[in-house]
């Protein structure tokens, strides 16, 4: 694992030269494109702190990202600099990330984990279709209790039927044994083709699912199936942390992964990527799409570009040993946390190679949750869980008071 660190400099050098090569709107005789940059009456061109500043000014000239550009040299050339960076951001996660072979994969920015897991549901449907003529009621989706509400959302767009797996509720795993009964089950019903979603990462617990042993099942049962992980909250973080990754493109039963930017990255909400072995975008060509050069695979259409440069660059100032370098930090934060939690004999779920800690509510006051402004597991019930979350502006001052805060609130609770 291991990509360059670049100075700022050849940062924003890279940026401008990517820039230059994009259709300009100002210079360029332009008459059919459907869109322009950024209103000028509020958003100034000529602003001096934009010489400086790759990022805004990728944001001003409104590069449109639209299509698949792993594909081929079927793309829009109006935005072709940009689209570049992009293309060395997939390269980056899918093969240095994510252990893919070179060329062997296909990618984008999309707008974020929903879109990319609803992605890979369509994606995996159609495959299905084609290839094995099945109907909608041949497919089903299993996914685990605490998996993101994306997956049921997209079974709700596609039209597909899903199964929720029980997990425990102290290790968050999933049960193995209604796993087997649920599948059975299914079988019998007449389901013949399995989309499977895992977690790298759940997003209210860090936990991750175990997919040695689902996969081992699954393959054990010799059923057809395809794997995405949704990796949108673990996939900048996890890698990084945890040696025996089995969450990879060198893992066989793996073809697909959804990642989110504005969460461990720090970069623009509505920035996330889809990453999926190469031969599977075809499955969602939308054909209709004949006035865009290569026409369109994904979900969204029209995509910001500035995002997918920021996502580069974020990637390239720190360089795979400095990403490494950070995460591990905000990862000794949150072991501080949980010693302390430990010591005073409070409950909490934690992933060792995450920084999420979920503690059981009994222990905390709503007071106390809502002026630190933790997440409970649930709005419209009373709560089980408050998460927190150890992010970069999680400094180590925020977090002594929080702990002082605690300890008292949890001896007067007592």
């Amino acid at each position: 694992m291991f990509w360059e660190k670049y100075p700022y400099t050849t940062i924003k050098t890279k940026v401008f030269e990517a820039l230059s090569k994009n259709t300009n709107y100002r210079s360029e005789t332009v008459l059919g494109i459907p869109g322009t940059f950024l209103d000028t009456d509020i958003f100034y061109e000529d602003a001096p702190f934009l010489r400086d500043a790759p990022f805004l000014s990728t944001l001003i000239a409104n590069p449109n990202h639209i299509g698949v550009h792993t594909l081929g040299d079927e793309h829009e050339e109006f935005f072709a600099g940009t689209q570049e960076i992009e293309k060395d951001l997939i390269k980056i996660c899918a093969e240095e990330i994510f252990g893919a072979e070179p060329h062997e994969y296909d990618g984008y920015v999309a707008s974020g984990g929903t879109e990319a897991n609803i992605q890979a549901l369509w994606i995996y449907r159609n495959y299905f279709r084609k290839q094995y003529n099945a109907g909608n009621e041949d497919i089903v989706v299993i996914y685990s209790k605490d998996t993101h509400y994306s997956i049921p959302k997209g079974l709700d767009v596609l039209n597909l039927q899903g199964i929720e797996i029980a997990v425990d509720d102290v290790s968050r795993e999933i049960k193995m044994k209604d796993l087997e009964e649920k599948i059975e089950d299914a079988l019998t019903a007449g389901y013949k083709y399995f989309i499977v979603n895992v977690n790298m990462s759940t997003t209210m617990f860090g936990s991750v699912d175990d997919i040695e042993k689902i996969t081992n099942l699954l393959n054990l049962l010799h059923l057809n199936y395809k794997l995405h992980v949704d990796a949108a909250y673990g996939g900048f973080i996890y890698p990084f942390t945890c040696q025996n990754n089995f969450f990879s493109f060198k893992n066989k039963n793996v073809s697909s992964f959804s990642i989110d930017g504005h969460k461990m990255l720090q970069a623009p909400y509505g920035t996330g990527i889809f990453l999926i072995r190469k031969g599977y975008m075809h499955y969602t060509l939308t054909d209709e799409a004949a006035y865009v050069k290569g026409k369109d695979y994904t979900l969204v259409g029209s995509r910001s570009g500035a995002n997918a440069v920021c996502v580069w660059m974020i990637l390239r100032i720190h360089g795979s040993m400095g990403w490494s370098v950070k995460m591990h930090q905000l990862l000794d934060k949150t072991s501080f946390i949980c010693e302390k939690l430990k010591e005073w004999g409070v409950d909490f779920y934690r992933h060792p190679n995450l920084n999420i800690i979920a503690i059981r509510s009994k222990y905390m006051s709503v007071e106390l949750a809502e002026k630190y402004n933790l997440v409970p597991d649930q709005h419209n019930t009373k709560a089980q869980w408050y998460k927190i979350v150890v992010m970069p502006h999680v400094k180590q001052g925020l977090i002594d008071n929080f702990l002082n805060e605690f300890k008292t609130d949890l001896n007067r609770m007592k």
